[in-house]
């Protein structure tokens, strides 16, 4: 339904620009109309630094319950890194950073110019290539592992900016959101895991930019986005197995997984293509 919003809000960007006169393109308001354009960059993420896995032992929805085994020790015990795993066992190599990657979107918008000052609204719909991953380590030993990609985004946001001459300084901000797909995976294979699958993702984008008028209809620039999502419906439920499993020592229903970190945050550095009406 929110993704029905902001398209629909993007459609009307679109269609209230188009009815504004031509006229709008004149050389002493080079930033002002309607644009479509598209962007190309690289997506970065923090380091997560202190990430784990949270545990409903007793699936009473409250999480930040210890797995123990039968005798009392905790079996995550070995501890938790964020990116991938490399063995079963917390080896000293630790694990794979997450995977920075390109992103990429398209774009339109509509701008209205001031004399030097400019403010409009864009809509934006892309992907990016990143994963972000969790580990946890059983003194089993084993790996359990929760992944997270982008499917894709959505973006509507406010810009407003400084023009000098035919150069624009800009900062933006607004909603963002993505489809996240979530996946799990373990080297346990004598319980049963279950999870709930793909997610929505909402939160906002911010930063800044510069745009360059290279002819009277086409403009390129450098642009800086931090985007943070909030992402924490993702579980994973760990059932079956042996009478002697800590993940159904709390009760026969078995034990659920979250993440701890429920903020989905990268930022993107990307070159920006722009036409403008």
């Amino acid at each position: 339904m929110r993704a029905q919003t902001l398209f629909a809000l993007s459609t009307g960007i679109a269609a209230l620009a188009f009815a504004t006169p031509a006229a709008a393109q004149s050389d002493d308001k080079p930033f002002e109309g309607v644009y479509v354009g598209a962007t190309l960059g690289f997506d970065m993420q923090p380091n997560d630094v202190g990430e784990a896995i949270s545990f409903d032992r007793n699936l009473d929805g409250t999480f930040g319950d210890t797995v123990t085994t039968t005798t009392g020790a905790n079996a995550f015990s070995p501890g938790f890194c964020n990116g991938q795993a490399r063995a079963a066992t917390q080896t000293p190599l630790g694990c794979r950073n997450d995977s920075d990657s390109a992103g990429y979107s398209g774009r339109i918008g509509y701008d209205r110019q001031y004399g030097n000052f400019v403010v409009g609204v864009v809509g934006e719909f892309g992907d990016s290539q990143i994963r972000d991953s969790v580990v946890g380590f059983t003194i089993t030993p084993a790996q359990y592992t929760i992944n997270r990609e982008i499917n894709f985004t959505a973006g509507l946001r406010l810009r407003g900016g400084y023009a000098v001459n035919k150069t624009l300084f800009y900062a933006t901000g607004g909603g963002a959101y993505a489809r996240v797909n979530n996946y799990f995976r373990t080297s346990n294979v004598a319980n049963i895991f279950t999870s709930n699958g793909d997610s929505n993702a909402w939160g906002f984008s911010a930063g800044g930019g510069v745009e360059q008028k290279v002819s009277k209809n086409v403009s390129i620039g450098v642009e800086f986005l931090h985007t943070q999502l909030q992402d924490d419906d993702y579980r994973v439920r760990v059932s079956g197995g042996p009478a002697t499993s800590p993940f159904t020592l709390g009760g026969a229903g078995g034990t659920d997984f979250r993440r701890s970190f429920e903020k989905f945050r990268y930022q993107s550095l990307r070159a920006t293509v722009a036409y403008r009406f």
